[in-house]
């Protein structure tokens, strides 16, 4: 018969608590752009990364260019913005209420190795599209290695 030690189970719940922790912070402390919602809704973003950038594109629909504003400070890339509601209609009976008007930002912690003052933004059909360009030093350089 084989003896197993046995732990508390407040011990193996702080033990599963911090593990989510460790995991949480990885996914959103990580080498990975860094994304912090503020505001009452965010566009949703997809993120890729090339050999000469990484390029952020935003899904702002229903936002006029106008109303969107795409800063860095201290190495943070901010996307903030407005989608206004066209008019109220009153006299109606609304059934369902699910698109998202009002203000909104987005912010993304800038990795080593972006030429932050390079960085480029275009906007077309409701898609805010940032380019943010490497540095010589960032960018992957593949070695050839020699057969002696």
């Amino acid at each position: 018969m084989a003896l197993i030690k046995w732990s508390s189970p407040y011990r193996d719940f702080v033990n599963l608590q911090e593990e989510m922790n460790r995991l949480f912070e990885t996914f959103t402390r990580g080498s990975e752009l860094q994304s912090v919602t503020e505001g009452s809704w965010a566009p949703v973003v997809d993120i890729h990364e090339s050999k000469e950038s990484i390029v952020i594109d935003a899904e702002v629909p229903g936002v006029s260019q106008k109303d969107i504003k795409v800063s860095v400070s201290d190495n943070i890339l901010t996307i903030q913005g407005e989608k206004r509601q066209e008019k109220t209609v009153e006299e109606e009976n609304f059934h369902r209420l699910e698109r998202f008007y009002g203000s909104f930002s987005r912010s993304f912690n800038l990795p080593a190795g972006v030429k932050a003052d390079q960085i480029k933004a275009t906007f077309k059909d409701g898609v805010l599209k940032i380019i943010l360009p490497k540095s010589e030093e960032a960018k992957t350089k593949v070695i050839d290695v020699e057969v002696k």
